[in-house]
């Protein structure tokens, strides 16, 4: 960083900035004024919606057809080898 400059505005930050940095999902980091306009939603609300809005925006990934039979008939075989073992 050059003197007068700050690393916020260098390029090498810019192209990482997105991978490097760690935001957690369910902090609220806006001002107190900001986040009480918003609702002030407390740590729990804001976890629950999220985890609502997870559920509700899920899309099954895409899997060949092959594949899937294969694992359904190893869940099948492994399931009746387990159930058939004393506990």
């Amino acid at each position: 960083v050059q003197p007068g400059g700050h690393y916020f505005g260098a390029q090498h930050t810019i192209a990482r900035y997105e991978d490097a940095f760690y935001a957690p999902l369910v902090s609220d980091w806006r001002n107190f004024e900001t986040w009480s306009d918003a609702g002030a939603k407390d740590t729990a609300q804001r976890a629950n919606a999220i985890w609502k809005r997870m559920l509700t925006e899920y899309e099954k990934p895409a899997i060949e057809t092959d594949v899937e039979e294969h694992m359904r008939d190893y869940i099948t075989r492994r399931k009746e080898q387990i159930h058939g073992r004393a506990v």
